[in-house]
């Protein structure tokens, strides 16, 4: 099954995938079962595809030797000719991620280090969060350190923090996908819960009610970040390669 490990110095690549009916929704997951169970590319590490749970919409958490590997993937034909046009037709808007773990934390009861796979029961959550070029070192910084009062909030049970590399939108529908914008700077918080209703209380309670620490750090997250995307998720499909990645 697949880690989240800053050691193991993957490229993550995450793409999401916005629709707008559930029958779409089926159809995303399943071409993007169909392309895991098939997945034979130098480079390629594993992949998980998750399905939306708050919003209509996928995610694929893709993990690849390197960049060369990845741009080699894309500039095949089988991926430019017949992957793409599919997606066209099913996205209403697609976000593709390059990014690197820089930090993957988990509640202590919870081994050493951070699982996504269908056996588990994870209620996953994966945030996007615009940052300043020169504010993506402390936006890091203050979400790692967020860990020390996260493991006394009733559900949590990881956050893996991803620097962003390249990201990508696409907005597209029945007639195709056009590009809408690259950035460079940006956040991925990847964080594990118990429950929706363990998530929904930690992200709803009134500032009041929370602990100084946890009170501070949150302002500190909402003054470095310019922007915000979430959805959540289940995990339905996962494979990893049977090479080893130094092949």
């Amino acid at each position: 099954m697949p880690f989240i490990d800053p050691e193991n110095g993957y490229l993550t690549v995450i793409n999401l995938f916005k629709t707008d009916t559930p029958e779409r929704v089926d159809r995303l997951v399943g071409e993007m079962k169909a392309i895991v169970d098939t997945a034979d590319y130098p480079g390629w590490i594993s992949s998980t595809v998750h399905r939306g749970r708050t919003e209509p919409g996928t995610a694929n958490f893709i993990q690849w030797r390197g960049k060369q590997d990845l741009e080699s993937r894309y500039a095949g034909d089988e991926f430019k000719h017949r992957t793409v046009p599919v997606f066209h037709e099913i996205a209403t808007f697609i976000r593709l991620l390059q990014t690197e773990v820089e930090v993957s934390q988990r509640h202590p009861t919870l081994g050493a280090v951070t699982e996504i796979s269908p056996a588990r029961d994870d209620y996953t959550v994966i945030e996007i969060l615009g940052v300043a070029p020169a504010d993506q070192d402390e936006l890091i910084g203050t979400l790692g350190a967020a860990h020390q009062w996260l493991v006394d909030v009733p559900g949590y049970r990881s956050q893996s923090l991803l620097r962003g590399i390249r990201a990508r939108g696409v907005q597209g529908g029945g007639s195709g996908l056009a590009a809408v914008g690259e950035e460079r700077d940006f956040v991925v918080v990847y964080s594990q819960w118990d429950s929706p209703e363990a998530f929904d209380a930690f992200r709803t309670r009134p500032a009041a009610d929370q602990p100084t620490a946890r009170r501070r750090s949150l302002e500190k997250r909402n003054s470095l970040t310019t922007t915000t995307s979430w959805n959540t998720y289940r995990v339905v499909h996962t494979r990893s390669s049977a090479q080893p990645a130094s092949a």
